[in-house]
């Protein structure tokens, strides 16, 4: 089917995607969506010669009748099928080269997964001076912690009630009067 020095790199290839997404693969069989990832992440799949549904087909047409998978001989036939879908204007030969280049230069990808924050999210998050009501109390101008006096509303005992804003002065005030 295929040369025996293109066999050890499509190899490679097959091995790459087989194993992606699960941690318990082997790498000696491809199932259904690791297949179509390939398909799609070589760029088999494009659009007009060969869309998903043409590789669903082809997938299913050479594994075996009760199998989710397929190993890599059925690889190579399935290559085999859509070479001449994929390049219609080039004999088998030259289809089937230009197939096999382009599994062997491909790799799975990871578009499309979310990526960890920068610490844009997270700066602004933590920007003690941007926060307001009870939270605000909780750190002092610097933006460093106060602890427990932070979180607690400690006690005072001088007869006036918690955050009023004349505290202490009722003293001063009586002597103005007197």
């Amino acid at each position: 089917m295929a040369e025996n020095v293109d066999s050890f790199d499509l190899l490679e290839a097959f091995k790459k995607f087989a194993i992606h997404g699960d941690t318990k693969a082997t790498g000696n069989e491809l199932n259904g969506k690791n297949w179509a990832k390939l398909c799609k992440d070589c760029k088999i799949t494009d659009g007009k010669n060969v869309s998903s549904t043409d590789v669903d087909i082809v997938f299913s047409k050479v594994k075996q009748k009760s199998a989710r998978i397929i190993t890599f001989e059925e690889f190579q036939l399935a290559l085999h099928e859509l070479a001449p879908k994929r390049f219609k204007g080039k004999s088998h030969d030259e289809a089937l080269r230009s197939i096999f280049n382009l599994v062997e230069a491909g790799a799975p990808s990871n578009v499309g997964v979310t990526k960890m924050s920068k610490a844009g999210g997270v700066d602004r998050l933590t920007d003690t001076s941007r926060y307001t009501g009870s939270h605000k109390e909780r750190f002092d101008e610097s933006g460093k912690g106060k602890g427990r006096e932070g979180r607690e509303d400690l006690v005072s005992n001088t007869g006036y009630v918690g955050a009023y804003k004349d505290a202490g002065t009722y003293d001063a005030k009586m002597k103005d009067l007197k």
